[in-house]
């Protein structure tokens, strides 16, 4: 197979254009999977995605085209490299059009990928064997996978982009279920490469859980305080990120659109001093450094390929400090250059303590373990709505006194941030919602006042 280095040069010398971007992503994963407390499969995939992006100068300015396939041989080059240009004439003028990136170099280039394989899971997989025979034993049923993926990106150009980023990404997500069905809770950990992972702590809090579901209550529909371990607060707020572009707000289509004009950028959203930020080289969710967009959108330029990605502040003291842009939106904007990032972290100034510390501090509320099926009611208000999963807890004076009925929740992100009524300290955590979307972030365990429970549920 063509390395992509030399796949990239061959393109590029292809392409009778003004310029051409080729983007090409080496991916391997590593993975193991249980059911049943029961391995089940296990193996290695490997695959390469290749998308030539054309630049060609029409009339009145540049028109840009895109082309992807899951490889490209050596007489299929000048085919893409034609059938490129080809999708940019026909697309026309580019209203994203900025001066591209050239002579740039980034990262390792002449690097191959770096190939992950099942070695990778030599500590967990005994400990994981263990946990299955002990779980079998005590009558649980194990339900599960881990997962490491190594993903290499190459980002060259006809005008010099030589650039190279590796991103390793691994997780562990098991559901536990006892008595007949009749309990579940999941649990789900982040990591990079395996060597922090405690299966005990997951055995342990899988266990807790199960053993909280013993006594049952059911409780009515309303407004709760909330205690909302990281994963969860990191699925609301990752929402929120993802809905945090610039143009939309400038042209008043998003919630965080100014009331006459503009945008809410300075305006105070917390009740705290929160900060919400995204940091590339953040220690254990470092992430790419440089713009890597295949196609344009709101929030993603294929003229920002190459451009630099720095640490951002979304969200800093409380107050909305930047929105997601592009070089052609800051510009409509007159606001900065912030592009997307992929990875976000929440913390508050002086919060510290864990999930349990936060659940002490509760005189009557609930413990949720996941939130699932989250859907967008209203852009304007970025009302989202969805449901709990796998336990919901009742707490009393400080202590969990058993499980509670599952519930359809509605509640804004945006407004939530003004009902921050305790924060412990920021981890690295597992989404569960967009963990197959988005692997790298940090958050802390939340008490949310008066969290809407809006509607009964009959999801386990």
């Amino acid at each position: 197979m063509i390395t992509p280095q030399e796949l990239i040069e061959r393109i590029t010398a292809a392409a009778d254009y003004e310029d051409c971007v080729v983007i090409i992503k080496e991916r391997t994963q590593a993975n193991l999977r249980w059911a049943n407390s029961t391995l089940t499969t296990n193996g290695v995939i490997a695959e390469r995605s290749v998308t030539v992006i054309a630049f060609v100068a029409v009339d009145g300015g540049m028109a840009s085209g895109s082309v992807t396939r899951t490889d490209v041989s050596v007489n299929e080059i000048a085919d893409i490299a034609k059938q490129a240009g080809i999708a940019a004439r026909g697309a026309g003028k580019a209203n994203d059009a900025t001066e591209l990136a050239r002579d740039t170099t980034r990262g390792q280039w002449s690097e191959p990928h770096h190939a992950t394989g099942p070695d990778v899971f030599a500590k967990v997989a005994p400990e994981l064997g263990d946990m299955f025979s002990r779980s079998v034993a005590d009558k649980i049923e194990l339900f599960g996978y881990a997962e490491h993926t190594h993903l290499t990106t190459w980002v060259g150009s006809k005008g010099g982009l030589r650039l190279r980023w590796n991103q390793p990404a691994g997780r562990i997500e098991m559901t536990g279920k006892s008595h007949q069905r009749s309990r579940s809770t999941w649990e789900g950990v982040s990591t990079r490469d395996f060597a922090n992972v405690s299966i005990s702590k997951i055995d342990s809090a899988i266990r807790t859980r199960l053993d909280w579901q013993a006594k049952k209550f059911d409780v009515p529909v309303g407004h709760y305080d909330t205690v909302m371990p990281s994963s969860g607060v990191g699925d609301l707020f990752t929402y929120m990120l993802w809905s945090a572009g610039a143009k939309n707000a400038f042209e008043g289509r998003s919630v965080f659109s100014g009331k006459n004009a503009g945008t809410r950028i300075g305006e105070k959203l917390s009740n705290l001093k929160a900060n919400l930020y995204s940091d590339p080289a953040y220690k254990g969710l470092e992430a790419i450094d440089f713009v890597c967009a295949s196609a344009s959108g709101p929030v993603s330029s294929v003229f920002d390929n190459g451009q630099k990605i720095s640490r951002t502040d979304w969200l800093k003291d409380g107050k909305l400090n930047a929105l997601v842009q592009t070089r052609a939106s800051a510009n409509e904007t007159s606001l900065a250059y912030t592009p997307a990032s992929e990875n976000i972290i929440m913390d508050v100034e002086g919060a510290s303590g864990s999930l349990e510390d936060l659940i002490s501090g509760v005189s009557n509320g609930l413990l949720l373990t996941t939130l699932w099926y989250i859907r967008e009611v209203n852009p304007a208000t970025l009302l989202l709505t969805g449901l709990t999963r796998d336990g919901v807890y009742q707490i009393k004076n400080g202590e969990v006194t058993g499980a509670v009925n599952n519930f359809r929740w509605n509640e804004s992100p945006v407004e939530l941030l003004s009902r921050m009524k305790a924060v412990g300290s920021t981890e690295i955590t597992q989404l569960r919602e967009w963990g197959d979307d988005f692997d790298r972030a940090a958050m802390p365990a939340v008490v949310f006042e008066n969290f809407n429970m809006s509607t009964l549920s009959e999801a386990n």
